[in-house]
Parts: C-alpha cells; structure tokens; sequence
C-alpha cells in the first residue's frame, strides 16, 4: 500500500474449488517484483502459505504449505498486505506473487506463523474466502481520498 497513489479498493472474495493438503520446505519459489496483481473474475489462482517475511524481488520462497485454488467471482487487486480470511477466520497476510505457472495462474504467497496447508485448516470446496485492504491502509486510502475530493478531483 502507497498512501501517495493508493486509494480504497473493493475487498476480493473467492471460492475455493481445490483444497490442497500438502507441504514443501525446498520448493524454490521466486517472489515476483510486483507489490500487486490484477484479478479478473473467473480467474484461478493457487493459495500458498509461508512463513518467510522477505519481499525482495527474487527471494527464494522454500517453506511452503498448499491451501489450495481459489476462483475470484469479480475482478479486482490484490495488493501484498492484504489480509486474508476464510469464512470469518484470519488466516494471514499477502507476502507477494510466485508466476513460476503464469499464465496458467498465480502463486498467491500468504504469510502465517507457521505454513499451514488445507487439510490443517479443515478447508472445504465452496468455503468463501477474501482478499482485504488493512484496516490501517483503509484508514490512510480514505484520507487521501478524502484529501482529493476536497480538492475538487
């Protein structure tokens, strides 16, 4: 999130349509040097949890657990920051991209404490999830909005 060119945005909800149970700790994913990506709906992309903090653009991504793949029913942003919830549950953070099966779909790296896959989280075909700004980068997008609006924009 940039305050200086980012406003609010829609929050992002999803399906999962594949729940993935396993986990990787030399999987070698290569975070994209993009902060965010579009989505358009109906598109496809693999949920993937970690606990690495890096968001250097290449940094190697080993520590992986598989959450799934998720269709997003409307377009929209996702921005590294985001929170993501399934259902009601926090599960964590956007860490960044992984493309290693661009086009076909994104690897959207989610940071936890720990990686945690489907199966740990009782993940289920059809369970809801979303994509959200933070509540601070809310707060800061609405001022800015707010900043140009009385600006005359």
């Amino acid at each position: 999130m940039n305050p200086e060119e980012d406003g609010p945005k829609r929050t992002l909800t999803a399906r999962v349509v594949k729940v993935l149970v396993h986990q990787r700790h030399e999987r070698g994913m290569s975070l994209e040097p993009h902060a965010s990506r579009c989505v358009r709906a109906g598109d496809v992309h693999e949920l993937v949890t970690t606990d690495h903090v890096e968001t250097a653009s290449g940094a190697r991504i080993d520590r992986v657990a598989f959450l799934g793949f998720a269709e997003f029913g409307q377009g929209g942003v996702i921005d590294r920051g985001d929170l993501l919830r399934i259902g009601d549950r926090f599960v964590g953070t956007v860490l960044g991209f992984d493309a290693c099966h661009f086009p076909n779909h994104y690897n959207i790296l989610v940071h936890t404490d720990t990686p945690l896959s489907g199966g740990d989280l009782g993940l289920r075909p059809e369970a809801e999830l979303s994509f959200a700004q933070t509540p601070e980068a809310a707060v800061v997008a609405s001022r800015v909005g707010l900043s140009a609006h009385r600006r005359g924009f």
